[in-house]
């Protein structure tokens, strides 16, 4: 019989926490028991957070988040042009 407690697997590291919650939640909605754990100590920090599942789970978990399609192409750092030339 295995100890559950050490069958928890790295599944990802995100560098921004809200990026780990939506994942996380994502994960949990799918019925997969996820921990989230954040890499600052300090109530407010952003310093990003490690999702980590049950062996059992780690294939599936990794299915869910591979099918998340990501856009390169959007580039939210630009200001849009409201000026009317």
């Amino acid at each position: 019989m295995s100890n559950q407690v050490d069958d928890w697997y790295k599944l990802v590291g995100y560098d921004t926490n809200i990026q780990a919650e939506l994942h996380a939640n994502l994960i949990r909605n799918n019925g997969i028991e996820v921990a989230l754990q954040t890499l600052s100590a300090i109530p407010g920090m952003n310093s990003g957070a490690v999702l980590w599942v049950q062996k059992q789970e780690l294939a599936k978990a990794k299915q869910i988040l591979d099918s998340i399609e990501v856009s390169q192409d959007t580039d939210f750092t630009q200001q849009p042009d409201n000026e009317e030339d």
